[in-house]
C-alpha cells in the first residue's frame, strides 16, 4: 500500500489543526516539531519508509476518545463526555474507562489500565501485578502459619496448665 501525496499533505493538516486543541503541550514546540518532522521525511525515496513515516504520525492522532457515559448518576452522566477509550493499535488492545466524573482523571486511569494490561500479556507470570499478588498470597501464609501455630501453643499450655 502506498501512501499518495495528497494523503501526506492531510496528516499534516490535520496534525497542525491537532495542535489547536493541546492544552498542556506549547503549541509552537510541537508545529516546530511537527514541520521539522515533515521537512526530514520530505527527502524519502523508498515506499516502505513513506509508510512507516505516515503511520507514525498518524498513531499520534488515534490516541483516544472521549464518549458519553451511562449508568447511574442521571443527567450529569448521561451528558457529559468523559468516558475514555484508549485503543493500543500495535495489539489492538481497547480499554474503557469511566470510574471518576472527571476526564483528566480518567484518562489516567485509562492509561494505568492499559499499562498494566500490557504488562500482564507481554510478561505473564512476571508482570507487576503477578509479582504483587505473589508477595501477598505468601504473607497471608505467613500469617495463617503464625495463627496456627499461635493456637496450638496455646492449646498446650491449657493441657500443661489443666485448664481444660
Amino acid at each position: 500500500m502506498s501512501v499518495s501525496r495528497a494523503e501526506v499533505l492531510r496528516l499534516y493538516k490535520d496534525m497542525l489543526l491537532y495542535s489547536k486543541t493541546l492544552k498542556f503541550t506549547d503549541v509552537l514546540y510541537y508545529k516546530r516539531r511537527v514541520s521539522s518532522e515533515f521537512k526530514r521525511n520530505k527527502s524519502l525515496d523508498k515506499p516502505e519508509d513513506v509508510n512507516y513515516a505516515y503511520k507514525k504520525g498518524a498513531a499520534l492522532l488515534q490516541r483516544g476518545s472521549f464518549i458519553r457515559g451511562s449508568g447511574p448518576g442521571g443527567s450529569a452522566v448521561n451528558k457529559n463526555s468523559n468516558c475514555v477509550v484508549l485503543t493500543h493499535i500495535p495489539t489492538g488492545t481497547v480499554i474503557k474507562c469511566h470510574i471518576s466524573r472527571s476526564q483528566d482523571e480518567n484518562r489516567k486511569l485509562a492509561r494505568e489500565m492499559l499499562k498494566t494490561k500490557l504488562d500482564k500479556m507481554l510478561n505473564g507470570e512476571n508482570s507487576v501485578t503477578a509479582q504483587m499478588r505473589r508477595i501477598e498470597e505468601q504473607k497471608y501464609k505467613k500469617y495463617d502459619y503464625k495463627k496456627k501455630k499461635r493456637a496450638q501453643l496455646k492449646e498446650e499450655w491449657k493441657k500443661r496448665e489443666g485448664l481444660e
